[in-house]
């Protein structure tokens, strides 16, 4: 039932069926709100034409519209003609979109902002700052493995013709995801005319990791007059290869010491227990955290004792990696008249990945050897009590693991459909999709430790950028303790052997007609069905962290060169931290699996065995009814569109030895209204419901215990709600729109999201087995508001003088507001206050600019993309900081250049990440609460594109 944005037979490519005078009026008519070439109220079906006028046509001939220029006029056709509120991006040409990928060409779209930078890319979009996004391939819900959503970072560029972002919802779009929905669609033959051939190679470049991979990709398809009708078939694949390397630095959670002036039974600058004598002393997991003024105190024994906040811990993580992405399309169409047409498609996407992550670990809270000066090796932030810096911490324990995750993500979809026009009035349309999506994980990993003379810490060096080492022991000559790169230093410890799996699939069948009315205002009325069957099932193996015999030779890194890995030139002389170090080689030990398993007691690989968490089965049905209006005004137009959509779900669940089922519906209204004071001057108004549905392990009863690993007294344990219901938001948009000269326009938008039932954690303490655990579970508690403006520009200037012909400008500004009221808890897990904070993931403002350049066979781009620092999450309920993680300002300058060598053959160069940005966070106080300091890598990457 979902709506693909063009009809199957008519998806020509539009730049296709621009007429010649549209690309000569873009670069000589004057600006004209009445020259909008594209569909208006009045007439939504019309073909986009060029406004008449009269113009020097040899002057004219000298630019010729392509490129990013073309994808522009193109992406705002779309916008200008559709009912819903809508952005797009367009390929420029076959093989090319705008971007490397999928997710960094959305960071340009107004209202899209990208976070979760890591691994070589950006892999998190949201769209006005919510990023439960529902994603469509050609109009079809898709997802990876367990999870409601696509992770989109593995759909390939090379792949798409165009994407389009709706920021409001009709009635016959799929109901879920509250921030949007983004349609994807790939290429399909009637597409072309005749044989048409793509191939694609590129090179990229990652700076940090050194290495450079490949990009490829190949297109092919072909159309055929048969019977009376036409069939086409077409085949587009991809593959591309990543190394990446991450570089992190992260001053550890706070957690409160006395002073000098501490209690009996403890020593000066010993860190506080949260309980002592059967009294909590201080709570964990505050939302604002202890207070950090001077002179703060905690009650001992009926006494005030002053305390400090310092770090537990400072540490340093290596992420090398490897990714691999194949992913491939098949499409077949048939029209066997004017009145009928049939298409099977088949979309397989794939992810490997191998990543090994080489950590060092200090604890920075020991205060049984601070030497006779304690007090002199502290330092405070002016006007505070937390600690910027810490020297001559002695015998502290330190540990290196080398971490090894290897994941592997195979999806399908298969779907056959067709569309029938029955009389001259009725169009129907039917389709029946499958889809399974899979992905395994294993992770290895294995620590070595020890206890080193000392370490010192600088938990902000300067611009929140942490510095830490350790110190040699001259009473050791022999032994350079301050290099932690030595293996004679290290013990074997804990070996770590999990895996996990996760699986979904689905079958979906839709039924949707179009009737063209004829009842006074009423000129359209569409409906359909749509019923989804969908599981889903997760499970794992966790063995418990064993240790090695260390009597044994094998259970050393010292003659064991294979087992050791050491890395080089760490974090690029940022700050001062140690750049090398040496940890377990996980590539060694998971080639080695079961000869280590033994060496630590461990059950071998064919005793081994995943335990299912839980599986879903969930059944949604859903139909709708809206129709189409218009009235006529005379010189201005008003149309809209209202509709109803009832949706019914129905959910199985098993978990282990127990079992839930609930079921839920609801009708959600929308309107949407457009006003038109001229063809090229539109105001837009709309109301709509969305929902979000919990995901699938957020219903999981089932709790699973983690043990204390960092010595902060007690361990973390996490579980579900079976009882979870569908968020609801109340949406409401307010927009207006400009197109005052063919492919240029200025656009506006005021909206507001009004949510209810949002899930928010609830923390308490519990005992399991005799030790005492922070239990989180999820529950419908909170509510939110977001409102906000989005502002966007794309103008390329008419009548330029000489060169500056074919310059141009996209550029777009987001503003947001939020709040949500979060329920407080103690740790007996009762609900003692509430606090607003602003909704995860927002920014207040955001914004980005593109500078484009295009001549005849050369086109350049340079863009810049700025976000404001956002929550990001929460940090687990265990320490003494806020629980708030925040993110500072995100910035990403990139480049790109692309010349025509001939008519078949371009040649592009591309380059991400220009400035080499630091990307940091810290915990609600940027000052004094800095948290971590991460480098990811620039990246340079040549290409060529021939077409056939």
């Amino acid at each position: 039932m979902t709506r693909t944005s063009r009809p199957l037979a008519s998806r020509q490519p539009r730049r296709a069926a621009l007429p010649a005078a549209l690309l000569l009026a873009l670069a000589a008519l004057p600006a004209a709100a009445q020259q909008a070439p594209c569909p208006t109220p009045a007439d939504p079906d019309a073909t986009c034409a060029a406004a008449a006028g009269s113009a020097d046509a040899t002057e004219l001939d000298r630019i010729e519209v392509r490129g990013l220029r073309a994808s522009l006029i193109d992406a705002l056709q779309i916008k200008q003609g559709s009912m819903q509120i809508v952005d797009a991006i367009v390929a420029e040409d076959i093989g090319k979109f705008p971007d490397n990928n999928l997710v960094e060409a959305l960071q340009r779209v107004t209202g899209v902002q990208t976070t979760d930078r890591g691994g070589g890319e950006v892999s998190t979009v949201s769209i006005r700052g919510l990023n439960d996004v529902t994603t469509t391939i050609n109009g079809r819900n898709i997802f990876t493995a367990s999870g409601r959503s696509v992770a989109l970072a593995d759909i390939p560029a090379s792949l798409l013709s165009s994407v389009e972002i709706y920021k409001t919802r009709s009635a016959s779009l799929i109901e879920t995801g509250i921030a949007g929905q983004i349609d994807i669609h790939t290429h399909r033959p009637f597409d072309f005319d005749g044989a048409t051939a793509v191939v694609a190679a590129r090179s990229i470049h990652q700076e940090q990791n050194g290495e450079t991979d490949p990009n490829l990709s190949a297109l092919v398809a072909n159309t055929w007059e048969v019977g009376g009708g036409r069939f086409g078939a077409l085949a587009n694949v991809s593959y591309a290869v990543t190394h990446y390397r991450d570089q992190s630095v992260t001053a550890g959670a706070m957690v409160p010491f006395f002073t000098e002036d501490a209690p009996a039974g403890f020593v000066p600058f010993e860190r506080i227990p949260t309980v002592i004598d059967g009294q909590e002393v201080w709570q964990p997991g505050l939302e604002a955290g202890l207070p950090f003024s001077p002179g703060s105190t905690v009650p001992i024994r009926g006494q005030q004792y002053e305390y400090i906040l310092s770090r537990d811990a400072i540490f340093a993580s290596d992420l090398a990696g490897k990714r691999e992405r194949p992913a491939a399309s098949v499409s077949l169409q048939w029209a066997p008249d004017d009145s009928s047409e049939y298409v099977f498609e088949t979309f397989y996407n794939g992810y490997r990945d191998e990543r090994f992550n080489s950590l060092l670990f200090s604890f920075v809270d020991w205060w049984g050897a601070l030497g006779p000066d304690a007090a002199e090796n502290i330092q405070l932030y002016p006007g505070t009590n937390v600690v910027r810096s810490r020297a001559g911490v002695g015998a502290p324990y330190n540990f290196t693991s080398g971490d090894l995750l290897t994941g592997r993500t195979d999806s399908w979809l298969y779907a056959l459909g067709g569309r029938w026009d029955v009389g001259e009035r009725l169009k129907l349309r039917s389709e029946l999709t499958y889809q399974e999506s899979e992905y395994d994980e294993d992770f290895f990993a294995m620590r070595a430790d020890r206890v080193t003379h000392a370490v010192w810490a600088d938990f902000n060096s300067g611009g929140g950028k942490p510095a830490f080492g350790f110190d040699d022991n001259p009473a050791t000559p022999d032994v350079d303790e301050s290099d932690p790169a030595d293996p004679a230093q290290w013990n074997l410890a804990e070996l770590y052997d999990n895996a996990l799996y996760r699986r979904g699939d689905a079958v979906t069948f839709t039924f949707d007609g179009d009737y063209a009315a004829e009842w006074g205002p009423v000129h359209k009325l569409a409906f359909g069905l749509r019923h989804d069957d969908r599981s889903a099932s997760e499970g794992h193996r966790t063995s418990a962290p064993a240790l090695c015999d260390r009597s044994l030779p094998a259970c050393s890194l010292v003659g064991n060169g294979n087992l050791q890995s050491v890395n080089r030139g760490f974090f690029d002389g940022e700050s001062d931290v140690p750049s090398s170090w040496v940890v377990a080689n996980g590539h060694h030990i998971r080639d080695n699996a079961d000869a280590y398993r033994a060496l630590y007691g461990l059950p071998l690989g064919a005793q081994l065995s995943m335990a299912e968490d839980f599986r879903v089965e969930e059944a949604t049905t859903a139909a709708y009814v809206q129709g189409d209006f218009a009235f006529d005004l005379g010189e201005q137009t008003l149309d809209g569109q209202v509709g109803l959509r009832y949706v019914n779900v129905d959910t199985d669940m098993v978990f282990g030895e127990g079992s839930a089922s609930a079921s839920a519906s609801k009708l959600l209204p929308s309107l949407m209204l457009r006003y038109a004071f001229t063809p090229g001057l539109m105001l837009r108004a709309a109301y709509g419901e969305t929902l979000r549905r919990p995901a699938f392990n957020q219903l999981n009863p089932n709790i699973i215990y983690v043990e204390d690993v960092t010595n902060i007294g007690y361990g973390t344990a996490t579980g579900g709600n079976p009882g979870l219901e569908p968020t609801e938001s109340k949406n409401y948009d307010l927009g207006l729109e400009w197109y005052f000269q063919p492919g240029s326009a200025v656009y506006a938008t005021l909206f507001r999201r009004e949510i209810e039932g949002m899930v928010t954690d609830f923390r308490r303490r519990v005992t399991f087995e005799n030790y005492d655990y922070i239990l989180t579970q999820p529950d419908n508690a909170s509510s939110g508001e977001l409102e906000g403006v989005e502002l966007g520009v794309v103008w390329f200037p008419a009548n330029l003088p000489g060169l500056l012909q074919g310059l141009g400008v996209q550029a777009s500004y987001t503003a947001l507001d939020s709040s949500q009221d979060i329920p407080v808890t103690n740790t007996a897990g009762e609900v003692v206050d509430t606090v607003t904070t602003p909704m995860f993931g927002i920014s207040d403002s955001s914004y980005s600019v593109v500078l484009a350049y295009e001549r005849s066979r050369f086109g350049a781009r340079l863009s810049y993309v700025w976000r404001d620092d956002f929550l990001h999450h929460y940090e687990a309920a265990q320490f003494a900081n806020p629980l708030g993680v925040y993110f500072n300002a995100e910035k990403s300058l990139d480049f790109q250049l692309s010349y025509d060598a001939s008519e078949n053959l371009s040649l592009t160069f591309d380059a991400t990440n220009l400035t080499n940005e630091l990307y940091q966070s810290y915990y609600q106080y940027p000052a004094t609460h800095n948290f971590g300091s991460a480098l990811y890598s620039r990246t340079f990457a040549v290409g060529m594109r021939y077409r056939f």
